[in-house]
């Protein structure tokens, strides 16, 4: 029997937590074993939701995406909403209008919006706005039209 020594003194290694767990006989994901990335993209489902809600028939058919980081070229045109105040532009989101063949496809960003959030709820309202902004450039018109302010 070999034992194997902690070199470093770190402890026991891999998963804290489990990734599912039976309750009544079926399973369920344990949420905090949910990764960053999955978390945001239910924080921009949340947002599509919403939106989807009102304006169903103006968006079926449009594509919502999450990448991480923009392409290091993406250009800087219409569809592009980004934070100037990191000194210089940064992508937040973009809109690639439909064109022969393939759907309107919205895009965001992530890991430029985690960097500019200062929690979860700030990240989830960030989400949302990228979403929204994206959504009224796509159907031509005001944000504030696309979701009312409260």
């Amino acid at each position: 029997m070999t034992r194997r020594r902690e070199r470093h003194g770190r402890g026991l290694r891999g998963r804290l937590l489990v990734q599912q767990a039976t309750v009544g006989g079926r399973a369920v994901a344990v949420p905090a074993a949910r990764s960053r990335s999955a978390r945001f993209d239910d924080l921009v489902r949340d947002a599509i939701s919403d939106l989807e809600e009102r304006w169903h028939e103006q968006l079926e058919g449009v594509e919502f995406a999450v990448e991480d980081v923009p392409p290091p070229e993406s250009g800087w045109d219409e569809g592009v909403v980004a934070d100037e105040t990191a000194g210089g532009p940064v992508p937040l989101g973009r809109l690639l209008p439909a064109a022969p063949g393939s759907p309107a496809r919205v895009v965001v960003y992530r890991r430029p919006l985690e960097a500019r959030a200062t929690g979860r709820r700030d990240l989830g309202d960030l989400v949302h706005e990228v979403v929204v902004d994206q959504v009224a450039q796509l159907l031509g018109l005001d944000p504030d039209v696309i979701d009312p302010p409260d």
